[in-house]
C-alpha cells in the first residue's frame, strides 16, 4: 500500500465507510520538495472530501459518481495564493509576506541564549506591536538578534504566550509527542466528528444540482484554513456567506485565494445588532465554522452548544493552531507555528537550519478536512438527526502528515517542480471582486457533478447580511 492510500484509508475509517473504487488518487512525481509526504495526505483530504460528496449525491439522487484526484494538483493546491493573477493591477491585493517583512524584523526563526530556535510571528498589526514592545529592542534584525539571544528559546516561548502574540520554539518530532500538547492531540485523529445534541432527521432533497445544493455554511474564519474549508464545500454546491467586521485585519492576497464561491458580508459582534443579525443568519444555516480563540464566541451567545440551541442540527466547525484540549488549546498560531512546534521544521530544515516547506500544508489541508469532517456530519445528520462538533487543528494535521513517514533522499531527487503548462490546465478565470482574475479550479474531479464555485471571489463587505 502506498502513502495515499494509506492516508486515504485512515480517514475513510473516520467516516465508518471503506475506500470505494470509485474513488482514484493519481499518484506523480513529488512536487513538494520537503522530507513530509504532503502531496499525499493534501491529495488523500481532497479524495475523502470527493468521496463523502458523491456519496451525499449517491443519496440525493440514486446516482454514483467518480471521484478523481491527481497528487500534483493536490501539491498545487498547498500554494493557491500563489498561482493567482491579477489581469487588472490597480485592484489586485498586495502580494503576501512583502508586508510583514517591511513591518518588523520580528519574524522567523532566531537563535536563543541556549543555541535553540524561537520563531517570531508578527501575525496582525496590532499582534505586531505587542510583540516588538515585548522584545524591546530596536526593531532591526540585529537588535532583535541580540535581543533574543539574552533568554533561552522557552523562556522567549512563555513570555509570548504570557503576552497573547505569536511565537514558539522549535522542537523535535520527538519532543512535541513528548509535550503535554503533543500527548493530548496523539488521543484525537486528524478531524473529530462529535455528536452534541438531538434533532430530527434532515434527509437531503431530491432536486438541485450539487451534492451540496441547498446546504448553507456561514464562515466566520480568516486567513487559510478555514477558509479553505468553506471554500470546499462551496464547489460542491453549498451556499456560503464569509461573515467578517469592518474593524477586524485580513490579508487581501489570502481572501481573494479562498473567498471563491462566497458571498461576503460585515456583522460587528460587539453591537446588539450584529449579534441578532448573526443569530438569524444561524437559525437559517446548516454549517458554521468558526476559528475564533476559545471562548471569544461563547462570550457574544455563539458557542457550540448555543448554536445547536439556536438551530437544532446545527454543523459546528471550529478550527485552531493547537487543537482543543490541552494547555495549548487559547495560543493563537499559524502555519508557521504548526511547522515548527510539531517537529516539521526540525526534520525539513535540520536542527541547526530549521526551516519551514515551501507550501502551507497545514493550513491548506487542515481546510480540507474540516471540509471532510463537515460532509460527514452533513451525512450523518441526514440519516439519525442530531447536531455535530467537528474539530481539526493545524497540529493535529501536521502530526497526522508526519505520521506517514519521512521521504529519503531517492524521493528528494526524483521531485519535478510544477511546470507552467500544468497550472495552466488546472486554472479557471473569473471576473471578481479583485477585477479579473485567473486562480486554480478546485483540486478534485467529479463524473457527474463537477466541482466548481458558482460565485466570483468577493471584497470582504460586499452583500448584505442575509440569506
Amino acid at each position: 500500500m502506498n502513502k495515499t492510500e494509506q492516508a486515504l484509508d485512515q480517514l475513510m475509517h473516520l467516516a465508518a465507510r471503506p475506500r470505494g473504487e470509485n474513488v482514484r488518487i493519481v499518484s506523480g512525481k513529488p512536487a513538494l520538495k520537503t522530507r513530509f509526504y504532503a502531496d499525499e495526505a493534501a491529495a488523500a483530504a481532497i479524495a475523502a472530501g470527493g468521496a463523502m460528496a458523491a456519496e451525499i449525491w449517491r443519496l440525493r439522487s440514486g446516482v454514483q459518481q467518480d471521484v478523481t484526484v491527481e497528487t500534483r494538483r493536490a501539491a498545487a493546491s498547498l500554494v493557491s495564493f500563489l498561482h493567482q493573477t491579477f489581469e487588472d493591477a490597480a485592484q489586485a491585493p498586495p502580494m503576501v509576506g512583502a508586508a510583514d517583512a517591511a513591518r518588523t524584523a520580528a519574524n522567523g526563526f532566531v537563535r536563543a541564549k541556549d543555541g535553540r530556535f524561537v520563531y517570531l510571528h508578527p501575525s496582525f498589526p496590532e499582534s505586531t506591536k505587542k510583540l516588538v514592545a515585548l522584545l524591546g529592542c530596536e526593531d532591526t534584525k540585529e537588535a532583535v538578534a541580540q535581543r533574543v539571544a539574552e533568554r533561552t528559546a522557552m523562556e522567549w516561548e512563555n513570555l509570548i504566550a504570557e503576552a497573547g502574540v505569536c511565537g514558539a520554539m522549535c522542537r523535535s518530532p520527538e519532543e512535541w509527542d513528548a509535550s503535554e500538547q503533543g500527548r493530548q492531540l496523539a488521543a484525537h485523529p486528524p478531524v473529530e466528528v462529535i455528536k452534541i445534541g438531538e434533532s430530527a432527521p434532515e434527509p437531503f432533497a431530491r432536486d438541485g444540482e450539487a451534492p451540496l445544493s441547498g446546504v448553507r455554511v456561514l464562515d466566520l474564519t480568516r486567513v487559510l484554513a478555514g477558509p479553505t474549508c468553506a471554500r470546499t464545500l462551496a464547489q460542491y454546491g453549498a451556499d456560503a456567506m464569509v461573515i467578517s467586521s469592518p474593524d477586524l485585519p485580513s490579508v487581501p492576497f489570502f481572501v481573494s485565494d479562498t473567498g471563491h464561491g462566497k458571498r461576503a458580508a460585515f456583522v460587528d459582534l460587539k453591537t446588539e445588532r450584529g449579534r441578532a443579525q448573526l443569530q438569524e443568519l444561524v437559525r437559517d444555516a446548516d454549517v458554521f465554522s468558526q476559528g475564533y480563540r476559545q471562548g471569544a464566541l461563547e462570550r457574544h451567545g455563539f458557542g457550540v452548544l448555543d448554536l445547536a440551541r439556536i438551530r437544532p442540527g446545527i454543523i459546528a466547525v471550529e478550527i485552531n493552531c493547537y487543537g482543543h484540549e490541552g494547555p495549548w488549546r487559547g495560543r493563537p498560531g499559524w502555519e508557521q507555528l504548526a511547522q515548527t512546534v510539531t517537529g516539521m521544521a526540525h526534520m525539513h530544515g535540520g536542527a541547526e537550519s530549521p526551516s519551514l516547506q515551501p507550501g502551507a500544508v497545514c493550513d491548506y489541508t487542515t481546510g480540507f478536512l474540516a471540509a471532510f469532517g463537515a460532509l460527514i456530519a452533513l451525512e450523518r445528520r441526514a440519516k439519525y438527526g442530531g447536531s455535530y462538533l467537528v474539530r481539526a487543528s493545524l497540529c493535529q494535521t501536521g502530526t497526522w502528515v508526519r505520521s506517514l513517514g519521512y521521504a529519503d533522499e531517492a524521493r528528494l531527487n526524483e521531485g519535478e517542480a510544477l511546470r507552467a503548462e500544468e497550472l495552466d490546465a488546472w486554472k479557471t478565470r473569473a471576473e471578481t471582486g479583485f477585477g479579473p482574475m485567473r486562480y486554480l479550479a478546485p483540486p478534485v474531479t467529479l463524473s457527474v457533478t463537477p466541482a466548481r464555485w458558482s460565485r466570483p471571489v468577493a471584497q470582504l463587505g460586499t452583500h448584505e447580511p442575509v440569506w
